[in-house]
């Protein structure tokens, strides 16, 4: 019974929103100070009658709860009811994050301390300009309890409102770790987790003080987090402690919502950071979504810049973290941002200016990687702070924008057309492994995530090029690919070890890239290479290696004929079982192809995600495309024209082909599916209602540019 709780409460809270969008579309809207409380009724008749549905709240307690047990409910209460009023649903963001001014002076001790030293006080939000930020460290018990108080008053007072979609939890799943300079949090109620968290890890005060070198603890009081990252193993297990602390939080709020009120939905979104910040921010989508009924994700241009891939990359990023959840983008895009450090030297058209055609293209990229839902982090821009003008598709007095034009007719087309969500992306081609412990070594060692992060985009950015369908999977799904490529593996557990071992013999083929479980746990180094057995898996053995960053940026090696791009460090191997198909220019031994077990593996001694992220040549494109072959695996989808992107969707609505143009001219492609999948006989663009020439597998379509088709295909 314990393990389906979650599944009924699951299932009650979508059979309860029942009467919710089709397709949730909107923004967040009030922040408390903005907009102009004149204005409330006018711009929500404005978003019914452009065809938005959903908004978004920020509930800070900061704002809320103005003096011990007194809260000041009107504004919220005012927000609630114009959206009823006007059709709209509305889902809770709880923001405990913005602690109310007078807690700050009551529990003084429960301040955020970093590893310098420094105490965190009140600030203003630039999200928000609103007292309270970052808030208070939440491992003090009576914070945590004023808090849940203050939780239990929100649901309370709004389960029953007519307007209530559901409650977002936990703003952006981000916490506040800090950088290795200056970590958080150091007071004393997080240093008593941690020595719990360590007692049950390692149960014994012995067996901690070996594992982390430190042999003179006489008991757990003296037992403190890092200071710094100057030894592998206390490193290592503090950045997981605070990741697995920030999630027992996580777990905390959604199963205290869910009890409260078991008829709405729990929402929750990020920043699809998995790659780069999980060790500083605990950014994890699988983590996040196993806790929550609809998942989603935070992506502008603006920030993270407007080349194809980068979009589609985080959409791939937090599909797979949901397995099979609905998602939706959270917070996208539909308005300039002005002086911000993330734009500056980037030309205007790399999402920082953005247009209707960019709205346009955007609402179709996240929806052809799977999205259901889109929200904009503003309704219309903040009038106060650093965010000014921000983001919103409309204009900061509220007028309607071509931008805001263009957001109702996709919000209104994605109203109208219930079937085409009941469709979800195809699986890919190839699978590119999630492995936590590579990237939380990079960060202790290099101080950030840039080896792993670059290695893995890199990886996705060469099949994206080449209109490969490359997903996002975690260890412990590997067997839903018959091929999966591992990049940076440089520290792995020998239980990762372990699951991909089992992968390959039961018919797996894994691609990995160089010096795979180098370190092993706790960061030691295997003495023999590769480690853990990994000789074996692969039929190779360390012949030399060499950790020069700073030179390999030009590395050059050849497998299987192509010349291709490595990085960061170099293994040269000797066979042990495998053979030799690839050698760096002295002519040594840089890949080995093995079979073990019922698969295949193929070894390459350093890190060609990387070299394609830097270089970008069209040999190592070449090489990507092939490695499909080591499995037999045929693309479900070939473009014709590679400036073209193409998504093909199955499920209980029907088959449906989603093509993106984000080039700034018109294009022509042909999509041909793969030999596996059906034929068909007709072929309608539900977007524009283009015309679509279609030929048994091979669908044609003329694009404007930055748009797009969904094309149903029967």
């Amino acid at each position: 019974m314990k393990k389906l709780l979650p599944l009924l409460l699951a299932t009650a809270a979508l059979l309860s929103a029942a009467d919710a969008p089709v397709f949730p579309y909107g923004a967040v809207y009030f922040r408390k100070s903005n907009p102009p409380e004149a204005e409330w009724a006018r711009d929500h008749q404005t978003a019914a009658r452009i065809g938005m549905n959903t908004f978004r709240h920020w509930f800070m307690w900061s704002a809320i709860e103005v003096a011990p047990g007194k809260y000041d409910w009107r504004d919220y209460d005012r927000m609630m009811d114009l959206a009823a009023q006007n059709g709209i649903k509305v889902v809770i963001a709880e923001l405990i994050t913005a602690a109310p001014e007078w807690m700050f002076k009551k529990y003084p001790q429960a301040r955020y301390v970093a590893s310098d030293g420094t105490v965190v006080n009140s600030s203003i939000g630039g999200s928000s300009a609103t007292g309270g930020f970052p808030g208070l460290c939440l491992d003090n018990p009576e914070v945590r309890a004023a808090a849940e108080k203050f939780l239990i008053a929100l649901v309370e007072h709004y389960r029953n409102h007519p307007a209530l979609l559901g409650y977002d939890l936990w703003n952006e799943n981000t916490y506040n770790g800090g950088n290795p300079r200056k970590m958080y949090c150091y007071c004393d109620a997080t240093k008593r987790k941690l020595r719990e968290w360590l007692r049950g890890r390692y149960g014994t005060l012995e067996k901690i003080a070996r594992t982390w070198n430190r042999y003179s603890y006489s008991s757990f009081d003296d037992i403190d987090p890092p200071y710094n990252f100057g030894g592998y193993p206390d490193s290592l297990d503090w950045l997981q402690f605070r990741i697995d602390d920030a999630f027992e939080l996580f777990r905390w709020r959604t199963e205290l919502f869910r009890k409260l009120d078991p008829k709405h939905l729990v929402v929750a979104h990020g920043v699809a950071g998995t790659l780069e910040s999980l060790p500083s921010s605990a950014h994890n989508e699988w983590r996040s979504a196993s806790n929550v009924d609809v998942w989603g994700f935070t992506f502008v241009a603006s920030r993270k810049g407007d080349e194809p891939w980068k979009q589609y990359q985080a959409v791939d990023l937090v599909r797979a973290g949901s397995r099979g959840k609905p998602f939706w983008h959270a917070e996208a895009e539909a308005g300039p941002l002005w002086m911000q450090p993330q734009v500056i030297h980037r030309p205007r058209n790399d999402g920082r200016i953005p247009d209707e055609t960019d709205v346009r293209l955007w609402n179709l990229v996240s929806c052809a990687g799977g999205a259901t839902g889109i929200l904009y982090p503003r309704w219309r821009p903040l009038l106060d702070g650093p965010l000014f003008g921000a983001f919103g598709p409309f204009g900061m007095d509220g007028s309607v924008t071509p931008r805001a034009e263009m957001a109702g007719k996709f919000a209104r087309w994605a109203n109208s057309h219930p079937d085409i969500w009941k469709s979800h992306p195809v699986k890919g081609d190839i699978g590119i492994v999630f492995a936590p412990e590579s990237e939380l070594f990079n960060y202790v060692q290099q101080g950030d995530t840039n080896f792993y992060a670059q290695s893995a985009r890199g990886a996705y950015q060469a099949f994206f090029d080449a209109n490969i369908q490359a997903d996002f999977v975690a260890l412990d799904n590997l067997s839903e690919y018959k091929i999966v490529y591992l990049p940076y593996p440089v520290m792995l557990k020998k239980e990762s070890v372990a699951k991909l071992r089992a992968y390959v013999e039961q018919g797996g083929t894994l691609i990995s890239e160089g010096l795979p479980a180098y370190f092993g746990d706790h960061g030691h180094v295997g003495e023999k290479q590769p480690n853990y057995g990994l000789d074996e898996l692969f039929g190779a053995r360390e012949r030399y290696v060499e950790f020069t960053p700073d030179l390999l940026d030009k590395l050059e090696l050849t497998v299987n004929g192509h010349r291709i791009n490595g990085r960061y460090f170099l293994q040269e191997y000797d066979t042990a079982g495998g053979q030799a198909v690839g050698k760096y220019a002295n002519g040594h031994v840089a890949a080995v192809e093995n079979r073990h077990g019922k698969g295949r593996t193929l070894l390459i001694g350093t890190f060609p995600g990387a070299g394609y992220y830097l270089h970008h040549s069209a040999e190592s494109k070449a090489f990507f495309v092939e490695l499909l072959k080591l499995a037999n695996v045929t693309p479900r989808l070939e473009n014709a024209n590679t400036a073209v992107q193409s998504r093909l969707h199955e499920g209980p609505g029907g088959n449906y082909l989603w093509i993106t143009n984000p080039t700034r001219s018109e294009a022509t492609t042909t999509v041909s599916i793969g030999a596996a999948g059906p034929q068909f006989q007709s072929a309608t663009d539900l977007w524009e209602n283009r015309q679509v020439a279609i030929n048994g597998r091979r669908i044609t379509i003329t694009l404007p540019g930055r748009d797009g088709a969904v094309i149903a295909l029967r």
